[in-house]
């Protein structure tokens, strides 16, 4: 895989004023609103100063190119999932509430992005661009991270689970099967959710045969 380039995927120019951190929030705001109307690709960044009231020459002294303001969003929704996760896995006190903890994540996750159109259409924006793809695994690998360094006192010396790719493979699919769950029906979504939970709960710390 290719390196990030930071140079493409984050502000050209770093708000640091007040009046300029609420420009930016208005045009992230604005871009969240269009994306969840229409897509990514069809978002154009004339438009979104327009509808912004912003000029489209200040829109472009923060966000060289829309794929920079699909990685400022993706920041954000990977930011409260972060945060979350942190607190959630802050105080396991066994493997067993470690299991429980990640099925409760899922029930948050698909309930705190279900009512947020801009979502899907964010993360869907992460094809656009190998760079921002590397961004959203690098996101799922961190949490993984969290939960890992989360259960690490518990597992007992003779373990043979290869730990960290198996909560790599895990974090990652399960930002998957939410997204899908998010993509269908409530009442699909919640029985799919419902049974990957049960398969969560057998095999994610299973010992191999």
């Amino acid at each position: 895989m290719k390196p990030d380039r930071p140079d493409r995927i984050t502000f050209r120019k770093k708000p640091q004023q007040e009046r300029s951190i609420q420009r930016v929030d208005a045009i992230l705001a604005v871009a969240a609103a269009l994306i969840a109307e229409k897509g990514v690709s069809a978002m154009k960044m004339t438009e979104l100063a327009a509808v912004a009231a912003i000029p489209i020459g200040s829109v472009y002294q923060y966000f060289p190119d829309k794929t920079a303001i699909v990685r400022a969003l993706l920041d954000r929704h990977s930011s409260r999932i972060q945060q979350k996760v942190e607190e959630a896995f802050s105080t396991v006190t066994s493997l067993d509430h470690a299991i429980e903890q990640v099925c409760g994540m899922i029930d948050w996750y698909y309930r705190e992005f279900r009512s947020d159109p801009a979502y899907l259409g964010v993360w869907l924006g992460t094809e656009i661009d190998r760079d921002i793809l590397q961004m959203n695994i690098a996101h799922s690998n961190r949490v993984a991270g969290i939960f890992l360094a989360s259960i690490r006192p518990f597992l007992p010396p003779e373990s043979r689970i290869d730990l960290k790719a198996r909560t790599q493979l895990f974090s990652h699919l399960i930002g998957a099967s939410v997204r899908f769950a998010i993509m269908s029906d409530d009442d699909m979504a919640l029985r799919m959710l419902h049974e990957w939970k049960r398969v969560i709960r057998i095999t994610l710390l299973a010992e191999p045969a």
